[in-house]
């Protein structure tokens, strides 16, 4: 019995690798394409651009990883099936579930090992990447100046040119933009811009320059010039790497998120328990309304309480009056505070369940693929690619959604980030048990299997 656990493994990993190198390939694709504007003007090195690309991989790899396990699943499964071997091996006496189990020990390592990449090393590139693509955007322009655009991120200046002949700028106006008490602009038929390693050289031909003195508009001056040089220091020229900053949800450790939840809910609890003595001080009542709205009946019934005391003399009713009114407004913020809050640590909860339910549902796609392999009876890649992406992309608008509606406080991160696996599993539970009983619950037909029909009756 230990030939077929191997033999199953070997046939899962081949596939595996080969389809989490096509998926990295066309997410890694789609990505750079998008994020090449970025470098273009900045003078980068390519070991910088390089790095920023394989930070970045990441995500890529964390998003691939269960889509491959699904694809390979259909791909290793559906060729057994298709070659007849399950079914030979049925009849050697050897059920479904033993040969699914080596499948499913494949699932959790690859749960186990995806687990520890997106709580261990995954917020670190997220975080690294981050940081450089900011410091990267903060960098100076080279000599990537669009006609008829201003240009506001050469220091101490502002410019725009009608036109551009090869490096010669055409028409080019320059307005300093520092509150200072003279006001200069800059007017020259032509121009051109080069950088050094920490300055901006503006050359400047038959131009004047023209100068106002804020303070009294009596003084102004003019200078024409056939030649002006324009020294502008700009010591981010180069790329400036930042160490520290502030991390977000998805560049933060387990440890440091789950930090970030205690000190959001000890906040919660520290704004309910002013609120609850406000209301006992005010109402004489030691509770805690649920939401504010609950507060604003609980205070409207009080107020007309004590509008019909007879007991309590016009200035006594006053003074409650005004400590409802307060109340009610304390009400308001407190609950706006806590909403903010918990808000907040909802955030940090997705993100916690979020790193184990995507590797969990690697586990839960090994049976949900497998039993499609084995009723499809196809071991195609094109099949397995149809399937997959088809089921993945069912899964992960689920998941999306389920952390959109957990993320604005509609449903809790639990039932928002583990409801998809939930249905995933009572799917592949579904399929398995077709499967063992070797009948499928629907058929699965491609428009290519109906070509092949027809050359068979040919």
């Amino acid at each position: 019995m230990r030939l077929l656990p191997r033999y199953i493994v070997r046939e899962l990993i081949l596939p595996f690798v080969y389809s989490l190198l096509i998926i990295v390939f066309i997410l890694f694709i789609n990505f750079f394409l998008r994020a090449i504007d970025r470098f273009l003007g900045k003078g980068l090195e390519l070991t910088t651009i390089l790095e920023y690309l394989f930070l970045n991989l990441a995500w890529i790899v964390a998003l691939a990883v269960p889509m491959a396990v699904l694809i390979s699943t259909l791909m290793a499964f559906g060729r057994l099936s298709e070659d007849n071997e399950i079914n030979a091996l049925r009849s050697s006496g050897i059920s479904y579930l033993t040969i699914l189990y080596p499948a499913l020990l494949f699932g959790a390592a690859v749960c186990a090992i995806l687990i520890v990449f997106n709580t261990k090393i995954l917020p670190e590139m997220n975080f690294n990447a981050r940081l450089l693509a900011g410091d990267i955007r903060k960098m100076r322009p080279g000599l990537d100046i669009e006609p008829g655009h201003f240009i506001d991120n050469i220091p101490d200046y502002s410019m725009i040119i009608r036109g551009k002949n090869g490096d010669m700028m055409e028409d080019v106006r320059i307005f300093s933009k520092e509150s200072k008490k003279t006001q200069t602009s800059i007017y020259s038929k032509t121009g051109k811009l080069s950088t050094i390693d920490d300055a901006i050289i503006l050359t400047l031909y038959d131009g004047e320059i023209h100068e106002l003195d804020l303070e009294n508009y009596n003084n102004y001056r003019r200078i024409s010039f056939d030649k002006h040089v324009i020294t502008i220091p700009a010591d981010d020229l180069l790329l400036n790497r930042r160490d520290t900053a502030n991390r977000s949800d998805r560049e933060m450790t387990l440890d440091v998120m789950y930090d970030k939840r205690k000190n959001y809910a000890e906040r919660m609890q520290r704004v309910e328990e002013r609120l609850r003595n406000t209301i006992k001080k005010v109402l004489g009542q030691d509770l805690l309304p649920e939401s504010f709205i609950e507060t604003e009946k609980l205070l409207n019934i009080y107020e007309e309480q004590i509008k019909q005391d007879t007991s309590l003399t016009a200035a006594q009713l006053r003074l409650k009056e005004r400590r409802v009114r307060s109340l009610g407004r304390q009400a308001k913020n407190e609950f706006r505070l806590i909403e903010t809050y918990k808000r907040n640590w909802n955030k940090y909860s997705v993100e916690i369940h979020k790193k184990f339910s995507l590797p969990v549902a690697c586990i839960l796609f090994v049976l949900v693929g497998a039993s499609l392999g084995t009723l499809s009876k196809r071991g195609g890649f094109t099949v397995a690619i149809t399937l997959g992406f088809g089921f993945f992309l069912i899964y992960y608008l689920f998941l999306i959604g389920g952390e959109e509606m957990a993320d604005r406080n509609y449903i809790s991160p639990i039932i928002g980030m583990w409801t998809p696996n939930v249905l995933l599993l009572i799917f592949g539970g579904y399929l398995t048990l077709h499967a063992v009983r070797e009948r499928a619950p629907f058929t699965i037909k491609f428009p290519w299997q109906k070509k092949e029909n027809e050359n068979d009756t040919e």
